[in-house]
């Protein structure tokens, strides 16, 4: 990972370059705060954290840009309780505790996963702090809200309920901090954005995160940040250098078998499994667990409570595979994911860097596996290797032998035709394999017998020849599926009827007996 500060944009002001080695015992920090730090295991800061927290100190506006798995939480986190720590009121009435630092984040697992850190560094003061996010209850909230909250993180939309319901009043926040900037531009929270900072005094203290320094981002920070630093850790949109990265041509039918192969070899304890679709996360998740995978799925479809289940099973190791979609990809931070497999090659180039960016975090090492199948994928791996500046290459995989191949691999590589040299009927479901034997062509069985009439369907009137002959006049034939030798008016019941007992025959007169003249 590479330490760089970019030139200042204009009216705005770099920062000064911090030693790469330098410590938190190196900020003096107040001793609740310097004791959480301490038990939590901090020692050397990261490149954010060295070059942030001391500009965030003297209260000025910060305009960031790191990777993720950096330490951004801390580098906001720690400077703003450090100046709050300096006017705490000790009263425990809630309206001597209002709202003075605002966090917005783009998704609910971010939100719970920030304020989780705040309540950390936080433990040793008197300082209050809750979240709030959509996808749940607002009862509870409002009552925590209630109580007087003086950190609040919370995503926009339902901040935006709170602030409705004059649960929230922010007209005395000192310090807002937009995280994941870009991620809450693209999902639409610009309006939701402006309107919550109409609420905020003028006056304040805001730092703006993101993992680039977009054209609406350097829009978004002229508008609301006064005369920023502007602070860059990383080459924008650059990929850890401790991540090891790999695209394997593998057509869909045998993506699950390289992914547990890699799995075994590699030894990995758990993964990240990134899918394109909320319904091929569910159905991935699935049919790994039937496989035998400790397995959980991360998608929007699920309920908060079953996210943040899934999240909370999987970081304390009861979950070995994590399949998800882009709702995961940014700012989730879990120590000591292994590996992130793409299982899907992502349809926006940013969220590959993104999704990556969930292993290799903070220096450590880590692998990027991504399956490429055919199709599409030829140009989703070109406009990475354009976003990232470095050639891909596609490898064939190496299966074991007791994994045997279902097609010849290079495909990707030779072909690259419209769906992956693939019968269209086969991969209209991606986890459906053709079975073994089938023949290409177009097999015509028998026709199927109607079982009540017990005859062809097709020797039946079809729709079309009932329209031509209510056209012509004619009375229409009988539905599809019934006997044309069936009155429309005659009844089901009629079938069954016992047949009306035969008339008695006509008395037939006694023969007369003959008689002669005489």
């Amino acid at each position: 990972m590479t330490d760089s500060t970019t030139a200042p944009e204009a009216g705005s002001t770099p920062a000064a370059s911090a030693p790469p080695t330098a410590s938190f015992s190196q900020l003096n920090l107040a001793e609740p705060l310097a004791r959480a730090v301490a038990e939590m295991g901090y020692s050397s800061m990261t490149p954010i954290q060295a070059q942030a927290i001391p500009v965030v100190l003297t209260g000025r506006d910060v305009m960031g840009a790191a990777q993720t798995g950096t330490g951004k939480t801390a580098a906001f986190s720690l400077p703003l309780l450090q100046r709050m720590l300096r006017h705490e009121n000790a009263s425990t009435s809630p309206a001597r505790h209002p709202v003075r630092a605002l966090v917005l984040l783009p998704t609910r697992e971010l939100a719970d996963q920030v304020a989780q850190q705040i309540k950390l560094y936080a433990k040793y003061t008197q300082l209050r702090s809750a979240v709030v996010f959509g996808g749940i209850d607002m009862k509870p909230q409002t009552l925590e809200l209630k109580k007087g909250v003086e950190i609040l993180v919370a995503t926009p939309g339902r901040l935006l309920d709170h602030i409705e319901a004059k649960n929230a009043v922010l007209n005395q926040v000192e310090y807002v901090v937009l995280d994941e900037a870009d991620r809450m531009l693209d999902i639409g929270f610009l309006p939701d954005l402006q309107r919550i900072l109409s609420y905020l005094p003028k006056q304040r203290t805001t730092l703006l995160f993101s993992a680039t320094f977009s054209p609406e981002i350097k829009r978004l920070a002229g508008s609301y940040l006064q005369n920023p630093t502007t602070i860059e850790v990383a080459r924008s949109n650059a990929t850890a250098s401790t991540v090891e990265q790999h695209f394997y041509s593998v057509p869909d039918e045998n993506k699950r078998r390289a992914l547990r192969q890699i799995l075994r070899q590699r030894q990995l304890r758990q993964a990240f499994v990134f899918v394109n679709s909320k319904l091929g996360c569910a159905r991935l998740a699935r049919a790994l667990e039937r496989e035998g995978l400790k397995t959980n799925a991360l998608h929007g479809d699920r309920s908060q409570d079953e996210r943040l289940k899934a999240l909370d099973a999987f970081k304390k190791g009861e979950v070995d595979l994590l399949v998800c979609t882009d709702v995961a990809a940014r700012g989730l931070d879990i120590k000591d994911v292994p590996a992130v497999f793409n299982f899907d090659i992502p349809f926006n180039a940013e969220d590959y860097v993104h999704r990556i960016g969930r292993t290799g975090r903070a220096g450590a090492s880590g692998l990027a596996v991504s399956f490429a199948g055919g199709g599409n994928d030829a140009r989703l791996v070109a406009e990475i290797e354009k976003l990232i500046k470095t050639k891909i290459e596609i490898e064939p995989f190496e299966y074991d032998e007791d994994m045997p191949r279902i097609r010849e691999q290079g495909r990707f590589n030779e072909g690259r035709r419209a769906w992956g040299g693939d019968d269209p009927r086969d991969v209209m479901d991606s986890q459906r394999a053709r079975p073994e034997g089938r023949e290409r062509g177009p097999r015509r069985a028998a026709a199927p017998v109607d079982p009540f009439f017990d005859q062809p369907y097709e020797a039946q009137p079809r729709a079309q020849d009932a329209a031509a002959s209510w056209e012509k006049g004619a009375k229409p034939a009988a539905r599809s599926g019934v006997s044309a030798n069936i009155k429309p008016k005659r009844k089901l019941a009629a079938l069954f009827k016992e047949p009306a007992p035969a008339p008695a025959p006509a008395p037939v007169a006694a023969p007369q007996p003959e008689t002669s003249a005489g």
